[in-house]
């Protein structure tokens, strides 16, 4: 009797390792990739910058063509693959839970395929991020792993895309806890006793693997901010309502294409998606040459020199890049609006500073919150975001105090960005499964 007793436990403990390994392995690939992206994004923005540094009039020809190539790769090959990926991993969440099909949101194809094409929407100079497609590729990567599992049943389908959507945003902003929180706020709403170990072990390797590679970096730079007085009530008060109603208005914008499908330019771009992307391509190419070519690209080099030095941004820095960011969004290339996002909030900060003559630095860092918090309404993962930057613990209350006013104001405008655009997804893979009338 003791020795079939001894055999079982032998066979759990052997399940539980095999187990284990199959999610490091998983989590260590995710973070591989995660990176992979981030070097290839910077090698796209470097290439688009070293081309028109001379030519102004190429973004013109090329960015327009770029658009087009992108979007008719991915309504031809790679459906699934547009947009942010964020509201493509939380329907995927919800479907799995159902029993559903889900390839057609997370998979290899689709990890691979929002690598590919974002990077060669880089190289166009489309206000795009690298962050958003992170959690797609991330949980496309785990799931996939997910049938390698001795047992299915130990860690279910939801679990593991919950996981690597959450070690997409930590890996790619290089803050764990704002990956743990970004799984809380949006991906997941909940965390289970057994999601929430997956979640961590997954984060943290994933972590360790972009630390390895990258270093231990800051994403857009490091904030020399000094002592915090209570001279910044008022500035945090006017930027949280401020930038909530900018963000909010932002959310919106995005959310037109969806709350209003049958207004003829939707129309038009459902029956010709690849010239409507040539014509965001001109757009965004004529806003980048009127921004003297500030609107181009993620914002990642313009905003970490703000963030590094008093760079005086000119006074439409904000503007251009916020409609570039729309703009882009509208052309349905795959690319997020995290790092936009932050840029547009960098760009206000920047300007609010030289206008009411305030300290450029915490002004700078209470817009970024601002603004991705009301763009989001995920105040606690921009809050954490922004705090990675920042050697102030002093700062720490007015961030979160700016991200909740924010939030606040923006939901009084709008649903919330991701959850609105995963319903979108959730009924088109319902349309796609069910079944047809054969009388029609």
């Amino acid at each position: 009797m003791i020795k079939p007793i001894m055999l079982l436990r032998r066979g759990f403990a052997s399940m539980r390792w095999r187990t284990r390994v199959t999610l490091w392995i998983a989590a260590t690939i995710a973070g591989l990739l995660v990176v992979a992206f981030a070097r290839l994004a910077d090698i796209a923005l470097a290439q688009f910058a070293q081309q028109t540094a001379e030519r102004a009039w190429l973004p013109l020809v090329y960015t327009p063509l770029i658009g087009m190539l992108v979007v008719w790769l991915t309504t031809r090959f790679f459906v699934g693959a547009q947009g942010s990926g964020i509201p493509q991993v939380i329907a995927a969440t919800r479907l799995a839970r159902q029993g559903k099909p889900i390839n057609r949101l997370v998979s290899l194809r689709i990890a691979f395929a929002k690598i590919s094409l974002g990077t060669l929407a880089l190289t166009g100079g489309f206000s795009a991020g690298r962050e958003g497609p992170s959690v797609q590729v991330a949980a496309s990567i785990m799931h996939f792993f997910h049938r390698f599992l001795p047992n299915a049943r130990i860690v279910r389908s939801e679990d593991l895309i919950l996981a690597g959507g959450a070690a997409g945003i930590a890996a790619a902003f290089n803050t764990p806890l704002a990956g743990i929180a970004f799984a809380v706020e949006e991906l997941g709403r909940k965390l289970e006793t057994r999601t929430s170990g997956v979640l961590l072990s997954t984060i943290i390797l994933s972590g360790m693997v972009a630390i390895a590679l990258q270093g231990n970096y800051n994403y857009f730079g490091h904030f020399g901010i000094q002592d915090i007085n209570l001279d910044i009530v008022v500035p945090a008060l006017v930027t949280g309502i401020g930038c909530g109603l900018l963000g909010g208005l932002f959310s919106r914008m995005l959310l037109w294409p969806q709350r209003h499908p049958q207004f003829i330019i939707w129309q038009w771009r459902r029956l010709h998606p690849v010239w409507f992307a040539g014509i965001c391509g001109l757009v965004v190419a004529l806003l980048g040459w009127l921004s003297g070519g500030m609107s181009f690209g993620s914002g990642y080099g313009i905003t970490s020199q703000v963030i590094a030095s008093d760079v005086v941004l000119p006074w439409h820095a904000p503007i251009t890049r916020f409609l570039a960011t729309v703009v882009t969004y509208f052309s349905g290339i795959p690319g997020g609006i995290f790092a936009p996002s932050l840029a547009v909030g960098a760009a206000v900060g920047a300007n609010t500073a030289e206008l009411f003559h305030l300290a450029a630095q915490p002004t700078i860092a209470l817009c970024m919150v601002g603004f991705l918090a009301a763009v989001t309404q995920s105040p606690i993962t921009s809050a954490i975001i922004v705090m990675e930057m920042i050697d102030s613990h002093s700062m720490v209350i007015s961030l979160m105090a700016v991200a909740l006013i924010a939030k606040a104001v923006s939901s009084r405008m709008g649903p919330e960005l991701y959850q609105q655009l995963a319903r979108g997804f959730l009924e088109n893979a319902e349309a796609a499964t069910k079944p047809k009338n054969p009388t029609q």
